[in-house]
């Protein structure tokens, strides 16, 4: 027995010893590196992305690491060039910065260590600032590397709870490619290694992959007992809990609808659109996310723009929110309605015995570029299209917001957003799921007395929402109902600094306002403690491009056009249902006119059609509401266009302030340094703004209620 231990052990050693013979021949690696090498590969399944743009450079170089784990530096020194000098950032700075100016002098190469975190403390950018001058003095190029998987490492630098331990993690090392520094001042030294660190990040992302696979990726990294879910009604699932009931929903999914062919979801926010969205994910049939607060007619427009057959929804949600009448309209339109109730009560015992068997696989294969899901745009200047959005859309969006704010499983999040808005879908659903984030889901986010209660109980520490609903929760809240709150997202509309203000000091809460739209899957820009600018909804994500075409009028801004894979496959279109028409060419137009700064933070100007030009000016009918919210705050406003004569068009501010005295508002707009032009011609007051379900401001119900307001 000891003779036959002792031949296998010898035959692996022997294996190894040839292995790393052949990497040596193969890679130049001294026998000594390749020997780590191969084991690294055999132990960990290493896999290298992204270093065929580095195989040709010549010192000096600074290869610029996150490090996760006390493997890093092992694993480095297996395949990087031998006399590479390897560098903690926070070492002794008087060290680290003498010898970083001597090994770059003598072109040779450093390999040098930034702490973990993606949010980069005052500190680390100091460093990274004066770091940044050194490299830039010496001429040297920085080739940015990512480690993925070594966070869940036995040798993690991570808290437990904020990464789970995995004894044999798989391995991927990606570099970006390679920089030249050529920013001038320290801070744009910092964010330009920063950004080269999390184009690494996000490039060594699995994108290949569907989400229901993604998802089962974090059931099994974070623990198929881990609790994940939970919502109003008291349900709460494990991963496995929710992938076993997702599998044997799509049975019965794949049933009624093609491959391909999307399945309308109406229901609110809950256990249970969760379980129905992962369902129509493993049948390979899209989940059609329908807004059941927009009315019969907009529903059931959407219903036949994505040629959809069948509804899933739930009889007492239909019952409770009273859309009785919606539910006629929609089999009047010859669809089909399947209640969740009703498919439960018929799943067999032999159904459930095999979801249980196969929760990790799909029922229908299907791939990362297939669509997952449709949206539905908004319909604030106009009749909404349906938005197909693919597997790997959806990924890249959740990786890309991973790369800009510090999430973990440390982390549970509160979403009151609906899941049709797709900041709900993306930021209250697809994160938190795919990265270990506790998510509990409230149905409405208009309960503005309940949603504070529901926070102090539920101890969230990020929340997602619009400045609509944290003004209508600060109001509402008692002190203390959002004390566990570290970070709100808040997106879809302008967050005013009294807003901020209340939730910094009365609940030690930070806001961080975003940009993006439902084309975005849909985060396109976010502030952050590293990367934040007041004014502005932050820098672009990592694996994204922009660029700005001129607007006559416009001085100081752009319309904004924006690439990246997280940009959706089409849109579906009224006169061609069901068949998403593919974007023409690389870019996607955002309709937005944004100012972007020189370190790349944007600020938005307004909506391209909310713009009035009058006598030949350009003026933003959004910074006419800014201006107006400033001096009547406690009160709702909206700033619409329509035709003059005169002047081309005239500006009319539709407004719940009573009285809203024009005389006021002139004497307010001198002190603000407004122009003339700026200043509406007529004041309409009403008892209430039209509002979308998202929060966001019904234009054309707007203009509608203004018209009749008027005759």
């Amino acid at each position: 027995m000891e003779n036959a231990i002792l031949a296998v052990i010898g035959a692996a050693l022997l294996a190894w010893a040839v292995s790393a013979w052949r990497e040596k021949s193969r890679t130049g690696l001294t026998y000594y590196q390749a020997f780590g090498y191969t084991f690294f590969k055999f132990v960990f399944g290493v896999r290298y992305r992204g270093f065929e743009h580095a195989i040709d450079l010549n010192g000096p170089i600074v290869y610029l690491v996150s490090n996760q784990s006390r493997l890093d530096r092992a694993l480095l020194k297996t395949f990087l060039p031998v006399g590479t000098f390897h560098i903690d950032l926070d070492g002794n700075a008087d060290h680290l910065f003498t010898l970083m100016k001597s090994v770059l002098a003598g072109r040779a190469r450093v390999c040098l260590y930034v702490p973990k975190e993606v949010e980069a403390n005052k500190g680390t950018m100091e460093r990274l600032g004066k770091t940044g001058s050194i490299i830039k003095a010496a001429g040297a190029r920085v080739l940015p590397i990512y480690i993925r998987g070594t966070r869940v490492s036995l040798l993690s630098y991570w808290d437990r709870d904020k990464a789970p331990r995995s004894l044999l993690p798989q391995i991927t090392v990606t570099a970006a490619p390679p920089q030249t520094i050529t920013d001038t001042g320290e801070i744009r030294f910092a964010e330009h290694l920063l950004d080269g660190l999390m184009l690494a990040k996000f490039n060594s992302t699995n994108l290949k992959q569907t989400l229901f696979e993604a998802l089962v990726s974090a059931a099994r990294l974070n623990g198929v007992s881990r609790e994940i879910l939970g919502d109003a009604m008291g349900g709460k699932l494990s991963y496995k809990q929710m992938l076993i009931g997702a599998r044997a929903l799509s049975v019965r999914f794949a049933n009624v609808a093609r491959k391909g062919e999307a399945v309308g979801v109406l229901l609110p926010s809950s256990n249970g659109v969760v379980l129905t969205v992962a369902a129509l994910l493993s049948a390979g049939r899209p989940a059609a996310m329908l807004n059941y607060t927009s009315g019969p007619a907009a529903i059931v427009s959407a219903i036949n723009t994505a040629a959809i057959r069948t509804v899933v929804c739930s009889s007492a949600f239909v019952e409770k929110a009273d859309l009785q009448e919606v539910i006629a309209r929609i089999k009047a339109n010859g669809t089909t309605i399947m209640y969740l109730e009703d498919i439960r009560k018929d799943i067999t015992f032999f159904e459930k015995a095999r979801a249980f068997l196969h929760w990790r696989r799909p029922h229908t294969k299907s791939q990362a570029e297939d669509a997952a899901v449709i949206l539905f745009t908004s319909g604030s200047e106009g009749n909404p299209k349906g938005v197909a959005l693919s597997s790997r859309n959806l990924i890249a969006n959740a990786a890309q917001a991973d790369c800009r704010v510090d999430i973990s499983p440390a982390d549970s999040l509160f979403n009151v957003l609906p899941l049709f808005h797709s900041f709900g879908l993306l930021g209250g659903m697809v994160l938190p799921l795919l990265y270990g984030i506790r998510l509990f889901l409230y149905p409405s986010p208009l309960h503005y007395k309940i949603v504070p209660t529901i926070a102090r109980k539920t101890a969230p520490t990020v929340m997602f929402g619009t400045d609509t609903f944290l003004t209508g929760y600060a109001r509402a809240a008692k002190d203390g109902d959002f004390d566990s709150v570290r970070m709100i997202v808040a997106g879809a509309e302008a967050v005013k600094p009294e807003t901020r203000k209340i939730y910094s000091e009365r609940f030690g809460a930070r806001i961080v306002e975003g940009y993006g739209m439902t084309e975005a899957s849909p985060v396109v820009a976010v502030n952050s403690s590293t990367f934040s600018k007041d004014g502005s909804v932050g820098r672009l994500l990592p694996g994204m491009e922009m660029r700005l075409e001129p607007v006559e009028g416009i001085e100081d801004g752009g319309r904004l056009f924006i690439a990246g894979p997280n940009i959706m496959q089409g849109y579906l279109l009224a006169d061609q249902p069901g068949n998403p028409q593919p974007a023409s060419g690389k870019w996607h137009d955002t309709g937005d006119i944004v100012a972007i700064d020189e370190r790349g933070f944007i600020t938005i100007r307004g909506r391209a059609k909310r713009f009035a030009k009058i006598a030949g000016e350009m003026i933003s009918l959004g910074a006419v509401e800014i201006m107006v919210q400033q001096l009547w705050p406690e009160a709702r406003h909206a700033a619409i266009s329509v035709p003059d004569k005169r002047r081309g068009e005239r500006i009319v501010l539709v407004t719940t302030q009573n009285p809203a005295q024009k005389q006021e508002l002139i004497a307010y707009s001198k002190r603000y340094g407004a122009s003339e032009l700026m200043l509406p011609d007529d004041i309409i007051h009403v008892d209430a703004i039209p509002a979308l379900g998202s929060g966001k401001t019904d234009y054309p119900g707007t203009t509608a209620l203004a018209v009749q307001a008027s005759a």
